[in-house]
């Protein structure tokens, strides 16, 4: 990108910068603009006006309760929340979307003991948080989804309420225009250097050549995470891996809705309107490229379409229409986001490392950064538990239901 297509920055002070603006920067330039209580100045700061290369263009945008971590939990709780009350939440106006919420539900298959009982654990703990998650025999699957081959199935867990697919799309975009209107100024350029005296961060650079004074930095840089902390002077332990999405076409189209199926290959596959999506890591999943978007054709014949095959034999005839890598800000610690003001620089605070949990997480994320900026401390949920000072303290936070 010539420096011509950089946009300079209006002023030369704000109250508040935000380092990416994709879903989660901007969910939380939405909420904070949005606070009644908060009167500062915002900018937000993104590389890439296209998004195209970003976590939030590649995600499968569904949203789900069967977590092992009640946090997790009660974070996607206010997700539906905040779905099913999108319009009223963004004004009101005719103009704004309602966002449909597709409730396909996710299906976790087991084939072991081991991982039985753990959805034997995470049921209890999710019923307990109100989450109607339901453990099904494989004669109760079969019976409610008659087009699964369940050898060596001996339990499954489904959540027929409050999961599956939303239009995140719109969600997005109905944040930044929002946002806009509010007065938060998005520019078209790249952080390069951040200052910081002592505990403080004082200013960014940017590409452009500016240097833009601020009161708090909010990084929300997706898989660039770690570098972005590295200007401060931080280490982060998220990396970029890369995750692979096929949209396929099938000769014989199920009868039934399919709900997203977490199958023990590692596969998983859901609706997509008329298609299906499937996707999966790859074999050996190092960290890669901030631009490494290679994607390995031969999954789909080696991987992929014989796990869907045998899982649904109806799956035998499929063709694949589209497919793209996208990126996980992967935490490689515990799986979860790190989320609020750095110890070491009260000033810098953290949205990072959700692990493909980004999209159906940008809701609460957006609400509790608002309010750790506006009030210095969470109001509605809090989510201290996911805050950095864990990983500095080698105290892992885990989540057992990754896909």
């Amino acid at each position: 990108m010539s420096a011509k297509l950089y946009n300079q920055p209006k002023f030369g002070s704000y109250d508040v910068v935000i380092v990416g603006g994709a879903m989660i920067g901007s969910s939380i330039a939405w909420f904070l603009s949005d606070n009644a209580d908060f009167n500062g100045s915002i900018l937000v700061v993104e590389m890439d006006p296209t998004y195209e290369r970003s976590s939030t263009a590649a995600t499968n945008s569904c949203i789900r309760q069967q977590f092992s971590n009640e946090l997790n939990i009660r974070i996607s709780q206010f997700g539906v929340e905040f779905i099913r009350d999108f319009r009223n939440r963004l004004g009101g106006d005719s103009s704004i979307p309602d966002i449909h919420l597709d409730e396909f539900g996710y299906l976790y298959l087991a084939d072991n003991q081991s991982f039985a009982e753990v959805l034997r654990e995470n049921q209890k703990l999710q019923q307990s948080c109100g989450v109607g998650t339901q453990l099904l025999s494989p004669e109760q699957i079969q019976e409610q989804f008659p087009f699964f081959n369940l050898d060596g199935i001996i339990l499954g867990s489904h959540n027929p309420c409050d999961e599956g697919y939303f239009d995140g799309a719109s969600m997005f975009d109905w944040w930044k225009r929002t946002a806009r209107k509010n007065g938060v100024e998005y520019i078209t350029n790249e952080v390069v250097d951040i200052h910081r005296n002592k505990s403080r961060i004082e200013a960014v650079r940017l590409k452009s050549g500016d240097s833009v004074h601020v009161g708090t930095v909010i990084n929300a840089s997706g898989p660039r995470a770690a570098k972005t902390a590295q200007m401060a002077g931080l280490n982060l332990p998220v990396e970029a891996r890369r995750r692979y999405t096929f949209v396929f076409d099938a000769m014989e189209p199920l009868d039934h809705d399919l709900p997203l199926t977490i199958d023990p290959s590692g596969v998983h596959v859901r609706m997509d309107g008329r298609y299906y999506l499937a996707g999966c890591p790859p074999e050996e999943d190092p960290a890669v490229a901030y631009d490494d978007f290679d994607l390995d054709e031969t999954v789909w014949e080696s991987r992929l379409w014989p796990a869907l095959a045998h899982r649904i034999p109806d799956f035998e005839a499929i063709k694949v229409v589209n497919s793209w890598t996208g990126h996980y800000a992967y935490n490689t610690v515990d799986h979860n986001a790190i989320i609020g003001p750095h110890p070491q620089i009260p000033n810098f605070v953290l949205a990072n490392g959700f692990s493909g949990h980004g999209f159906q997480q940008s809701p609460a994320v957006g609400r509790g950064v608002s309010e750790m900026v506006t009030y210095g401390a969470y109001r509605s949920l809090d989510l201290s538990p996911l805050g950095v000072e864990r990983i500095l303290e080698n105290r892992p936070f885990p989540e057992k239901a990754i896909i």
